[in-house]
């Protein structure tokens, strides 16, 4: 199993739409070596597997008995300090749009 897939199974609370959907991704980005999806004809095939993945982890996790023990782990988007890099990372990015809408220079 890829390591930075994480147990969502037996979780407190449930496992949330956006923690599936990573999990999801991360398995499409593993088993095809496609680590960022920019151009087209590798984007919409990965959105489209990492889709249809997340409903079949959905559908698995709402299927399968509830778990004795509790995951050893805790999810990464429960962590705080991954909460606070997500936001950083997205200021600067809205900053970086800004920038490009106003036609401030600046560095990429």
């Amino acid at each position: 199993m890829c390591r930075n897939i994480t147990t969502l199974r037996g979780l407190e609370p449930p496992a949330t739409d956006e923690e599936i959907r990573a999990a999801a991704e991360q398995f499409v980005r593993k088993v095809t070596g496609v680590q960022s999806s920019a151009a087209a004809t590798t984007r919409e095939p990965c959105e489209r597997a990492t889709e249809q993945i997340a409903a079949i982890i959905d559908a698995l996790l709402t299927e399968l008995p509830e778990r004795k023990v509790p995951p050893k782990t805790v999810p990464p988007l429960r962590r705080e300090e991954v909460k606070a890099r997500i936001a950083a990372r997205m200021r600067e990015r809205e900053e970086h749009e800004r920038m490009h809408e106003l036609g401030i220079a600046h560095t990429h």
